[in-house]
């Protein structure tokens, strides 16, 4: 459950009653300033004995494992503004671009076609979990800089990868929406870091995570203070094999009953295959999307990494033109 502080103050008098009871509890401050604390009573506590204690509001008991992301907390989406640019609710955010940054010249040359065809975010990623240690890794903080410089040029914001909380001061610097990977998103240790830093953040669905467990690990960042969360599916393994992973279309839809936050669809990384990109994000963007990623290369087949799933410009365009006409026909149906 949790309460409702008046005055927005955690009182001596009411500190005193939760240590006495052996009642754990942390607070949280919500956008429009009101102070609550999420509480864990004990089995054998009377929850009317909360009568008594006059620095309380308001008693809300919560069904959902998951308190602050749940609509039963908050009913109404949530709408996160970056710099001017609003996701969530009825906003839609595209974001495209490379999926490694390899260079300025190539990074500026896509970022121009994106933005084009509508892209508000230029994603690419200058570290990268890549599952060889073969593979190219990233260009680390010069790709940051690269990022930030062609953003700036092109009047976009900057999505891009977090791995480690020993960069998450450098990343923070230069990023507008920290992405928070697959491979991470029960990272927890980095989640509350995340919680405690006023920058909007990416979170990724794991690759085997139930919905459950994806808006647990969103708790965690909100929990610790930051509520400008917006989620992201990606795909997760399954049995097929024809494809990267398998969209689940349906966590779309469902997190969007469940959850106020924004949720985005990847069919990059949830099919892995250039042709299925469209197709799967017009069918995310149908079940409810607040927006999508899609990587984008000017020479996919050379591309450092995930070349396969990476559109040229061609088919870049001729995508974005289906998601406008899809977000027409969308709030038509609503």
């Amino acid at each position: 459950m949790y309460i409702r502080l008046k005055n927005n103050k955690m009182s001596v008098r009411l500190n005193d009653f939760l240590d006495k009871n052996d009642i754990k509890y942390f607070t949280m401050i919500d956008k429009s300033g009101i102070k609550y604390a999420i509480l864990y009573i004990p089995n054998d506590f009377n929850q009317d004995n909360f009568k008594e204690i006059e620095d309380i509001a308001e008693v809300i008991k919560l069904t959902s494992p998951y308190k602050f992301v749940s609509r039963e907390f908050k009913e109404t989406d949530t709408i996160i503004d970056v710099k001017g640019h609003l996701i969530g609710g009825d906003n839609f955010m595209l974001m495209a671009g490379p999926c490694s940054v390899e260079n300025k010249e190539m990074l500026s040359n896509i970022a121009k076609e994106v933005k084009k065809g509508g892209a508000i975010a230029l994603r690419g990623g200058a570290y990268k979990p890549r599952t060889s240690p073969y593979d190219f890794q990233g260009l680390g903080e010069i790709g940051l800089k690269y990022l930030r410089e062609v953003a700036d040029e092109n009047d976009m914001l900057v999505v891009t990868e977090l791995m480690d909380s020993d960069d998450l001061e450098l990343v923070s610097s230069y990023a507008d929406i920290i992405q928070i990977g697959a491979r991470n998103m029960q990272n927890f240790s980095l989640l509350k870091k995340l919680g405690k830093i006023d920058k909007p953040v990416l979170l990724k669905r794991g690759l085997s995570a139930t919905i459950n467990e994806f808006l647990l690990s969103a708790e965690y960042i909100l929990a610790h203070g930051n509520q400008n969360i917006i989620l992201c599916e990606r795909g997760i393994r399954t049995f097929e094999t024809m494809t990267r992973n398998t969209l689940d279309l349906n966590a779309i839809a469902l997190v969007r009953e469940l959850s106020h936050l924004p949720i985005i669809v990847d069919a990059s990384h949830g099919t892995g295959k250039r042709s299925l990109v469209g197709p799967l994000t017009l069918a995310g963007i149908m079940a409810g999307a607040n927006g999508a990623m899609i990587e984008v290369h000017e020479n996919p087949d050379c591309a450092l990494s995930d070349g396969p799933q990476s559109l040229d410009f061609k088919l870049f365009n001729k995508v974005a033109n289906n998601i406008r006409k899809s977000l027409h026909f969308r709030k038509d149906l609503e």
